[in-house]
């Protein structure tokens, strides 16, 4: 049994997305980040920079988000490609690109746009327009591939769409770029997706364009 250590953010929601679309089991922990809990010293003894998400499976904890897909992918055998293929470097390419600027850049995007508006106009524009770039990147991948590895769901697809997921707090309108929608649209219809954002609250529904 794997034990998910999680918050209803996007990094987050990676992790619930993944083990449910590989059927693996888990119990969840939720980590109330409002109420500081990822500073408790239990956290910190798996996860030391204090950031959801993070795992123990049995003796094994791991922690970054990108690192947890990977393990998954490997403990589960899917979703990743046989090691050295072409999908399986295609894979690592597109959860770099989530890691190194669809997510850190979408984040500061949420801290200017949606929580601390009218602080900054440079920083707003700045990051409204890096937000735009990486939505017009990631469209241009979709409009010549079903997911965004290829033609096969991966865990590339499982931690970009979260991110996706809060495009109302970056201002983005996915009616703008046709082809995101339609990948958006089509992992919100999958059951591993759906019991995956619902973790570890049920309170909140999958945003809509």
């Amino acid at each position: 049994m794997i034990e998910l250590y999680t918050w209803g953010t996007p990094n987050g929601r990676k992790i619930s997305i993944a083990l449910e679309e590989m059927g693996l089991d888990y119990a969840v922990h939720p980590i109330n980040i409002g109420k500081d809990d990822q500073f408790a010293a239990e956290f910190l003894a798996i996860s030391p920079n204090n950031k959801i998400p993070a795992i123990r499976d049995g003796e094994t904890s791991v922690f970054e988000s990108g690192a947890i897909l990977m393990y998954l992918a490997r403990k589960s055998g899917r979703f990743l490609g046989p090691e050295g293929s072409a999908q399986y470097w295609r894979t690592l390419e597109w959860l770099m690109w989530q890691m190194g600027g669809f997510g850190p850049m979408l984040g500061q995007a949420h801290h200017f746009l949606r929580f601390n508006a009218g602080v900054s106009e440079y920083a707003e524009n700045r990051y409204f327009t890096e937000a735009q770039r990486l939505y017009g990147v990631l469209d241009r991948q979709l409009e010549t591939n079903r997911y965004v590895a290829g033609d096969e769901l991966s865990i590339a697809d499982m931690a970009i769409w979260p991110w996706a997921s809060r495009f109302e707090f970056q201002r983005i309108d996915l009616n703008d770029y046709s082809h995101v929608r339609r990948w958006y649209l089509e992992l919100a219809e999958r059951p591993g997706f759906q019991r995956g954002y619902a973790q570890p609250t049920t309170d909140q529904a999958i945003p809509m364009p």
